[in-house]
């Protein structure tokens, strides 16, 4: 919605004029004979506009935008006349039409033009002999046009290319000169209470939305100091929204010629103090526009609240006629899929029907226990919107709610309507609303005064109270199910993003932003280690980015939630109580108290904070396995509360995402495992052996969570030799690696004894039998190394089944260096024997497993022959390069990701150097 004010101004006529398109066609209302001199004659003095989005929640904003633009303009005589009219006509465009519906207010000095455009000129409203023939006032649409011929003073329709408009004009109840309102003189102890000295808190906004002037009464009731605030925006201090349906927030507020309503300021203790404010937009003698805000304690309103509604009496009798349904006339039109635009217009409605202060509406659990305020007017309704309180039994019980009650003096009974304690309320009517016997809801009106409602007041709101119970049931049970829709499609989404990760911070990252802001305003996640171990704070989110840094340093400095396994969500106010004393704190070093250097801001980082975790805290246990893991903190910001319906859906998401973090930890420390016993079984470091070059590369399969088979090995026999070793023993996992352990340390212990090639490999083998039924084959290549003074190397070879070693020769050539015997594991009599070969300088011998050769694309396998086609092109390489290129090229023989694991030693005698 957009909005736009300018008072105090002759605007230019908004008809069509000069070369403009001139309307095809404008119908005016019976009885108008001079409708072209409406109020085009009148000199315009203030205009308020907004355009609606063709949706069903559209009427119900359309209706409080004209309530709040004649309230502030002072025209409340005429508003409910105007509201009704305002509501039909923008129901026929958005739902009928299809399209956005603008509105237009005009103020002049005798009257109020409303127009109501939609973007379907086709639609065209027929001619009628008669107001009688325009339809049945029991169909669906046509009202809009019986109303305005009932109720307006003028109206018509006018057609243009592009859109179709709807006009009426109201015209003013004549009052005596200098006269708005006034009331009756009154005996003292009927007069609104207030404080022993009323303080009014007078601020003024630039056109900027920042505080320009801030009075003595200003500081003494929020605690700021001029200084501290004088530049700051108001909606730094402002808690919205101020009255519940209103869609308008503080900052639009403030360029509207005149308001009125209640909203909060959050004063230096951080905490949010309810006032009744009035906003007057004034410019000063150089044009510029600005805001002058008068503020009084909320209380005590009735300083400045500019009264709205005429006698009970004149309202019964100028709203219910005998043709009237009384359901229309008590609540109006709302969107049948509109529950809280139902709700707050039953609210207002009850309130101005028995020209009450204050009115609520409370609807009912499933199972009638409690009940939860879903609807306020006249009252604080942030710090109670969705609060619960119990039906008939436990403390704060809210007292005969399945029968009408009224209370003269709730004085005299505390705690008999909680939803009003402090609330300044004396008097209290409460009627149920139930269907077909079951109770559904409670609908109550207060007053400041007490002794104001009698049983006939009563008798009147359970009547309307009757006849909107179904309608708010029906709508109540619509949005039940869409709620339950909603979290069904929530549940799955997010089980698949959890389903999705097995990583431990990525799994913490989902849980938070699957909840904020979805289900809370902010998160953290609490985690524990084993049972042994404190709660860690291990994730915090908030909405607003900015908030991040403050909130994980105040959760840091309290302690954690106890991990207690009940399951459910419960209150935690540790969060709330310690951001009011930091901001507290905060607030008093900013006024120069028990600080020798007085900070230049007031609101600060903390004051922030506080407000962002000032609402209600709930903590719900994250339990797997019989066991408490962690836990789920949502939070809400100041004197907010969260609806049951959101409880349930987060104890829901809490079990998933507890079972998700938990095969987390458990991947994650078997993935730990893992990557320490395959590191276990690969040497730490290979040595340096001189007039050798020596490269190594190993990659394993999988994601880490396996041991692989495949294993190397090169270390120091004696002075001047070396053993080396490459081999794969059958399959993954932990018996693999028992081999792969078994094999290289029993290969280093017998080269070290002084054995042979062959007879190492034969006790190997003989070792590997003795394992039974755990033991697995295994081929191996092993070898022994001696470097010569003439810069070649002496090499000593066994191949146990395992794919032969490749010689690359300084011409390029290449050529197997053993060959192939028995592998080990299999056969208990082995006769092996080694092969002597001698490299000569700039010759490389190459050792791979089976991972290398056997690499796959499709039914194309890179095998022996691939394997030599790429040695040959490596010439006159280092080692590292050797190894480097064949590890390149297996990687791009296939697309997918290697199936098994892979090892490389290349070793390159380089010659002796030449000075």
């Amino acid at each position: 919605m957009t909005t736009g004010l300018r008072p105090g101004e002759t605007p230019q006529d908004p008809r069509p004029t000069g070369n403009q398109t001139l309307p095809r066609q404008e119908r005016v209302g019976p009885g108008t004979p001079h409708a072209d001199n409406r109020t085009r004659s009148s000199v315009i003095t203030a205009r308020a506009g907004a355009t609606f989005d063709p949706v069903g929640r559209s009427v119900a904003t359309a209706r409080s935008f004209v309530r709040d633009t004649l309230q502030g303009w002072g025209f409340a005589d005429i508003v409910d006349d105007a509201v009704v009219l305002t509501s039909e006509l923008v129901t026929n465009a958005v739902i009928h039409a299809g399209t956005s519906a603008d509105v237009l207010c005009l103020r002049s000095d005798d009257g109020i033009r409303i127009e109501v455009a939609d973007r379907y000129p086709e639609r065209e409203i027929p001619l009628q002999g008669a107001p009688g023939n325009m339809g049945s006032p029991d169909r669906e649409g046509g009202r809009g046009l019986q109303l305005c011929a009932a109720l307006a003073g003028r109206w018509g329709v006018e057609y243009t290319p592009t859109q179709k408009q709807v006009w009426f004009q109201l015209d003013l109840p004549e009052r005596a000169v200098g006269t708005r309102s006034a009331g009756p003189a009154l005996p003292a102890a009927l007069l609104p209470l207030a404080d022993g000295r009323v303080r009014v808190a007078v601020i003024q906004i630039d056109r900027s939305g920042s505080i320009a002037a801030w009075n003595e009464d200003a500081e003494e009731l929020f605690g700021y100091a001029p200084e501290s605030v004088i530049g700051k925006p108001l909606t730094d201090l402002a808690a919205w929204p101020h009255t519940p349906g209103t869609s308008t927030g503080i900052a639009e507020a403030l360029q509207l010629s005149r308001w009125e309503g209640s909203y909060g300021i959050r004063g230096a203790d951080g905490r949010v103090s309810p006032v009744y404010a009035s906003h007057l937009r004034v410019r000063d003698t150089d044009g510029e526009p600005s805001t002058v805000c008068l503020l009084v304690r909320d209380h005590e309103r009735a300083v400045l609240q500019t009264p709205l509604r005429g006698s009970s009496a004149d309202t019964t009798s100028s709203s219910e006629g005998p043709n009237s349904d009384p359901f229309e006339v008590f609540i109006g039109s709302p969107a049948p899929d509109d529950l809280d635009g139902l709700l707050q217009r039953t609210v207002e409605r009850a309130r101005d029907m028995l020209d009450a202060d204050s009115a609520f509406l409370l609807l009912a659990t499933d199972d009638e226990t409690e009940l939860e305020v879903r609807a306020s007017t006249g009252l604080p309704s942030t710090r109670q919107r969705f609060a619960r309180v119990p039906v008939e039994a436990g403390p704060g019980r809210y007292g005969s709610a399945r029968m009408p009650a009224v209370h003269d003096d709730l004085s005299a009974v505390p705690g008999a309507v909680p939803l009003l304690s402090g609330t300044g309320m004396r008097s209290v009517v409460t009627v149920p609303l139930k269907v077909e016997g079951r109770l559904t809801g409670s609908l109550g009106v207060a007053a400041e005064s007490p002794g104001r409602y009698s049983n006939e007041e009563a008798l009147r709101l359970q009547f309307a109270a009757d006849r909107i119970a179904l309608a708010v049931e029906s709508a109540r049970l619509g949005e039940l199910e869409r709620l339950r829709r909603g979290s069904l499609s929530f549940l799955v989404e997010a089980s698949d993003l959890l389903a999705g990760t097995l990583d431990r911070d990525q799994t913490l990252a989902l849980m938070a932003q699957m909840t904020v802001p979805t289900l809370a305003t902010w998160c953290a996640v609490y985690t524990i280690a084993d049972q042994a171990s404190d709660p860690y704070l291990s994730y915090v989110l908030h909405e607003d980015e900015d908030r991040i840094d403050g909130l994980k340093a105040l959760l840091s400095k309290i302690a954690p939630p106890e991990p207690v396994p009940t399951p459910g969500a419960r209150v935690w106010s540790a969060p709330s109580a310690a951001a009011h004393q930091a901001a507290l704190r905060t607030s008093m070093r900013s006024l120069g108290l028990n600080s020798p250097t007085p900070v230049s801001s007031g609101i600060g980082t903390t004051l922030a904070t506080a407000a962002a975790v000032g609402g209600e805290t709930v903590v719900l246990p994250l339990v797997a396995r019989n066991r408490v893991i962690g836990m789920l903190t949502l939070g809400k910001p100041t004197d907010e509360h969260f609806r049951q319906e959101i409880l349930e859906l987060a104890e829901d998401l809490s079990r998933r995402a507890a079972l998700a973090l938990d095969n987390a930890r458990l991947y994650s420390e078997r993935t730990a495992i893992s990557r320490a016993l395959q590191r276990s079984l690969l040497p730490p470091a290979l040595p340096e052996i001189d007039g050798v070059e020596v490269e190594v590369i190993y990659r394993a399969a999988g994601e880490g969570n396996e041991v692989g088979g495949d294993f190397y090995d090169l270390f120091p026999i004696r002075d001047g030799a070396y053993g080396f070793a490459i081999g794969d023993v059958c399959g993954t996992g932990p018996e693999a690696a028992a081999v792969t352990g078994l094999a290289r340390h029993a290969i280093r212990l017998l080269a070290r004894e002084g054995f042979g090639g062959p007879a190492v490999l034969e006790r190997l083998n003989s070792a590997i039998l003795d394992e039974g039924a755990r033991s697995r084959f295994l081929t191996l290549l092993y070898g022994e190394l001696w470097p010569q003074e003439d810069g070649s190397a002496v090499l000593k070879v066994v191949c146990a089944g395992h794919p032969l070693p490749l010689r690359l020769r300084q011409d390029g050539t290449v050529e197997p260096a053993a060959e192939p015997q028995p592998l080990l594991g299999v056969l208990e009599d082995l006769e092996l024997y080694e092969q002597t070969i001698t490299l000569d300088p700039g010759d490389v011998l190459l050792c791979v497993t089976d991972g290398v050769t056997e690499r796959r694309e499709g039914t194309r396998m890179l095998g022996d022959d691939g394997l030599t086609d790429v040695l040959t092109t490596c010439t006159g390489l280092t080692a590292g390069a050797v190894a480097a290129r064949i590890m390149r090229a297996v990687e791009r023989f296939a697309s997918d990701a290697p199936s098994d694991d892979m090892a490389i030693l290349a070793m390159r005698v380089p010659g002796l150097q030449k000075d």
